[in-house]
């Protein structure tokens, strides 16, 4: 059996708490009729709505669909939005206990227009936000902290997921690593470029522009992405290592053996990369989880990355699908 395989069946009964910027994507789909009069912009006749949990909730839907099980954390509003989010997430067998309403801000919605023209997927024509980027204030943070000293003990890895949406402010993460390392928890973060907040932390992701734009240098051969993750896991002072995913060309991983370049699977039919960090962190955080090797982890995120960029949108593939692409 591929021992990949094996890690993925191991993901069942494994609980992990994610943290971090929820949003609700929202999907208006219609089919193209005709130009506008008015604009040079097609009409669009109402076909469907879809919700689907985003930004950090789309780790934790990439965890539950994998198998294991996900704990949400994070901030809503206190909105007909918030509630759509939290259904969304209990549809997908998420726990939704620890999100907080906030009563100064809205749910943050990303509302994407859609336009089905005959193509596979439907192309994206319009895109508007809702969203408050003002950090929390620290009340709030001192509620999120209290129900995280309850919670973490009885999960297995905690993921913190950073859209830059005002909750994970420097003191909010410090404190959630030293709840983390107080209860022998793993924490993983998908940083998005604030890396330096993320020091001590047992592995941190970002992509390869963040990454070269955190170290300010270019970034274009595999020495340069050895010399930038080796740099990256030695300022940060991660005890398991530094991954930089890099699209097509897989991911660069620094951990205590020295650096390591691991290749993406070959994907003919790629439609959108939205999502795929979402699930590369899911992966890695499971995979660490249960004890693989930080190759590993990277090799079954580059999997199941691979899957969701054949998808338009956040796709949360599950662990058969996964499998399958591993066989």
């Amino acid at each position: 059996m591929n021992p990949l395989i094996a890690i993925v069946r191991a993901f069942v009964g494994r609980r992990v708490l994610v943290l971090g910027d929820v949003i609700l994507d929202e999907y208006w789909i219609g089919r193209a009729a005709r130009l506008s009069r008015e604009a040079p912009i097609p009409v669009l006749e109402f076909e469907e709505r879809r919700l689907i949990p985003g930004g950090a909730a789309n780790p934790a839907a990439n965890i539950a669909a994998l198998g294991a099980s996900a704990v949400q954390a994070g901030v809503i509003g206190a909105d007909a939005e918030g509630e759509a989010l939290r259904a969304t997430l209990h549809l997908r067998r998420i726990d939704s206990a620890g999100l907080l309403v906030d009563r100064s801000r809205p749910t943050t919605v990303k509302t994407r227009v859609m336009a089905q023209m005959g193509l596979r997927f439907p192309q994206q024509v319009a895109r508007l936000d809702r969203l408050a980027r003002a950090p929390i204030t620290p009340d709030v943070e001192a509620h999120i902290v209290g129900w995280l000293e309850h919670a973490v003990p009885s999960v297995d890895a905690v993921l913190l997921s950073d859209y830059h949406g005002g909750l994970l402010t420097p003191s909010l993460v410090e404190r959630v690593r030293r709840i983390a390392v107080h209860s022998d928890r793993l924490i993983t973060a998908d940083a998005q470029g604030e890396l330096d907040k993320y020091a001590g932390f047992h592995a941190v992701k970002c992509n390869a522009d963040e990454a070269a734009g955190f170290l300010g240098r270019a970034l274009l051969t595999d020495d340069d992405f050895t010399l930038a993750a080796l740099d990256l896991r030695d300022r940060l002072r991660l005890h398991v290592g530094m991954f930089i995913t890099r699209g097509a060309g897989g991911i660069t991983i620094a951990a205590d053996q020295g650096a390591v370049h691991v290749s993406a699977p070959a994907v003919i039919d790629v439609y959108d990369t939205v999502g795929a960090g979402d699930t590369a962190i899911a992966a890695i955080t499971l995979a660490l989880a249960v004890g693989a090797g930080a190759v590993e982890a990277a090799r079954l995120a580059n999997a199941a990355s691979g899957i969701v960029v054949q998808h338009v949108g956040n796709y949360a593939p599950s662990a058969s699908e996964l499998i399958a692409a591993l066989e």
